[in-house]
């Protein structure tokens, strides 16, 4: 009697991280066509194809899908920047310091769809938003650590650090506005700017 090969079934769920996976991407796609404010929960579950319970199961609000799609943009954001500067010599201060910046650039360049809406669209408090963010942290070490080797003189990298990214975000905007999307010659010229600014002699 012939053996009928049985078909591979389906599995009738997928794994947590992946389900979860499934609503953020669908969040993104809709959150960036349509703004935060007007999508619903409904429409994110339907095109995640769940249910929308299942949808609470992972997430208690939209104001949850916003939180965790910011938390990632900052992720990814600086794991590239510090992959970037980790590949430099240890004493090359200059080229840390352009990784950053290109690194930066490039990264906000890929993503910034997502950052407007995660971030301006759904958090106007500015003032709060600039004093969360991770990356000043990390580039007023940076700058302090550079000071100390004397690659530069940067009295208060705090302060340097929020001029600094806050130049570079701006810079971006612009380019962006103008539709250069291209962020190579922008880093290449932004880089040589701060690198005047940290060596004023």
């Amino acid at each position: 009697m012939p053996v009928v090969a049985r078909k591979a079934l389906k599995p009738r769920t997928k794994p947590a991280e992946i389900r979860r996976e499934d609503i953020l991407r669908a969040a993104t796609a809709l959150f960036i066509a349509k703004g935060v404010g007007t999508t619903t929960i409904d429409e994110i579950a339907t095109r995640a194809e769940v249910a929308k319970g299942t949808f609470y199961l992972y997430f208690a609000s939209k104001e949850d899908v916003v939180a965790a799609l910011r938390e990632r943009f900052v992720t990814g954001f600086r794991d590239r920047i510090h992959r970037a500067i980790g590949a430099c010599p240890a004493d090359d201060w200059t080229a840390r310091l352009k990784s950053f910046v290109q690194a930066g650039i490039a990264a906000y360049l890929d993503e910034y769809q997502l950052h407007d809406v995660v971030f301006h669209d759904h958090r106007p408090d500015q003032r709060r938003m600039k004093g969360d963010n991770p990356l000043l942290g990390d580039l007023s070490s940076l700058l302090a650590s550079g000071t100390r080797a004397g690659a530069w003189s940067v009295d208060h990298p705090d302060l340097a650090a929020i001029v600094l990214f806050n130049g570079l975000h701006g810079t971006v905007d612009h380019a962006i506005e103008h539709g250069i999307l291209d962020g190579g010659g922008l880093a290449e010229n932004l880089s040589a700017l701060f690198l005047r600014m940290l060596r004023p002699d």
